[in-house]
């Protein structure tokens, strides 16, 4: 990032004139309302930390719901504009189901800081020529992989042009691939500690990170291409929302983590992705009719 931001510092007298000046996205006008909004949510949050009905073990069951209502209400304030075109209105349709997939990946992508944490705890073999690996350097393979990958997908994208994929079969291909991750922990399963190997969650890793840049990259930029013209913030922040609800939902799912039943868990929840990423692939031709000539 501080190399990125580098490069923009220097190269940013090239950029036009117009980059330069860039517009306050809140009016004057709204300013009072909008902070006031903002302490009544602090206010209401305060309270019910104190009162107990926001406690630590409802969180996440909180944040999925506060999430969905958010997104219902972005999306009805978008659809409902008169400010956008028939075509546009289209496109923000068609954005709908790769919301709730993107919201799937997320879900399983995420476990990976709740359950496979756990997973690596309990049951994986850290063991290294007689040196335990601490559990926290699991963490880092993901990274590792996200670094050297990006330049490999970048790469294949790039030379592929104008013949890769559109990004419905990208996005259904990242949620299938992630569910494939998930089957790959069943033949790992033991209720033995501390006796999967250490090869094989990087492996697991390993297509967890395949399936993340197979979404990840491309999610941003299908968010603003579909965008209304007056609704660039606004369709951008529902893919966050989408990998806010999708990390929620994460904390959620990981409730129901056994270290006994690792099969039914692992096989039910990517088992759910895979038939998720089907029925994306099913309904790729009336989504992309949906798109208007967004790729």
């Amino acid at each position: 990032m501080a190399i990125g931001l580098t490069i923009y510092a220097l190269g940013r007298k090239n950029l036009p004139e117009s980059s330069h000046h860039i517009p306050n996205p809140l009016p004057a006008d709204k300013r009072l309302p909008v902070i006031g909004a903002a302490v009544a949510g602090v206010v209401l949050i305060a309270v019910l930390s104190l009162t107990g009905v926001l406690s630590a073990d409802r969180l996440a069951t909180i944040v999925v719901f506060i999430t969905i209502i958010a997104a219902i209400i972005y999306f009805w304030v978008i659809l409902s504009s008169k400010k956008i075109t028939k075509i546009e209105r289209r496109r923000v349709y068609s954005f709908i189901p790769m919301f709730i997939v993107s919201a799937v990946f997320w879900s399983l992508y995420q476990q990976q800081f709740t359950v496979v944490t756990e997973y690596s705890d309990k049951q994986l073999n850290r063991d290294i020529f007689g040196w335990e690996m601490p559990v926290s350097w699991v963490q880092s393979i993901n990274p590792v992989f996200v670094m050297i990958l990006s330049l490999v997908f970048a790469w294949i994208w790039t030379k592929m042009g104008d013949r890769q994929p559109p990004t419905p079969i990208k996005f259904a291909a990242g949620v299938i691939v992630m569910g494939i991750a998930f089957l790959l922990f069943i033949p790992m399963a033991s209720t033995v500690p501390n006796s999967a190997p250490l090869l094989g969650l990087v492996g697991v890793l390993f297509v967890f990170t395949v399936a993340e840049l197979l979404i990840s990259p491309v999610s941003l930029s299908l968010a603003t291409k579909l965008a209304p013209e007056v609704f660039h913030t606004q369709m951008v922040a529902l893919l966050f929302l989408s990998i806010a609800l999708g990390t929620a939902m994460a904390g959620v799912l990981a409730e129901y983590y056994n270290d006994e039943d690792q099969v039914a868990y692992f096989g039910i929840l990517g088992g759910i992705a895979i038939v998720v990423g089907i029925v994306l692939i099913v309904f790729t031709a009336p989504i992309r009719k949906l798109m208007s000539g967004v790729r």
